[in-house]
């Protein structure tokens, strides 16, 4: 996805963004192809490409996005990316029995039903942007995040705390974590 992370313009921002995403979806495929051994292989992804104050987020699975907005003291921080799990994706998932709590979709290499969503979204001053993968999400607790980004003086001191509290949290999976403050 590398070489997609160039300067265009903001009408581009999904178009491109797309892009990176079904090339890396390609590439998998024919490291797959090449491999035969690594079928089977696939990755969760949430991706972020800007053009001054506009954005493009490209989501697949339940890595996510998050926007505290509305300034450190009494902002907001909302999920901006949607979970592509089943019990997220089927109407009235409650009443469906035996409905598996897995992924639905995921970068794996398939052409079929691999498309990314694509949020759109206008930064302003002071907006903290989280884009993490599961095993930050799924393991700290919505007001944790929302503190570690309102209170936390650098990026890297809100990365350190997310980070720290998934951890403590027993959480067993990966923790990927990127936070973004945008200049007042």
């Amino acid at each position: 996805m590398r070489q997609y992370d160039q300067a265009v313009e903001p009408g581009a921002l999904p178009v491109v963004l797309g892009q990176a995403v079904n090339a890396a979806n390609h590439a998998l495929r024919q490291r797959i192809e090449a491999e035969p051994s690594l079928a089977g292989m696939g990755t969760t992804l949430v991706a972020m490409l800007r053009a001054g104050t506009a954005v493009a987020l490209a989501n697949v699975g339940d890595s996510r996005a998050y926007l505290l907005r509305g300034g450190q003291q009494h902002g907001q921080t909302t999920q901006i990316t949607e979970d592509h799990l089943y019990k997220h994706l089927v109407a009235e998932a409650a009443n469906v029995p035996h409905l598996p709590d897995r992924l639905a979709r995921f970068v794996d290499g398939r052409q079929d039903g691999r498309a990314p969503d694509i949020t759109l979204l206008t930064l302003a001053p002071g907006d903290r942007l989280l884009l993490c993968t599961d095993g930050l999400s799924s393991y700290v607790p919505h007001d944790l995040l929302h503190s570690a980004l309102a209170t936390s003086t650098s990026t890297q001191e809100a990365v350190d705390r997310l980070i720290a509290s998934a951890l403590d949290q027993g959480g067993p999976d990966n923790v990927t974590v990127v936070v973004i403050f945008v200049g007042q």
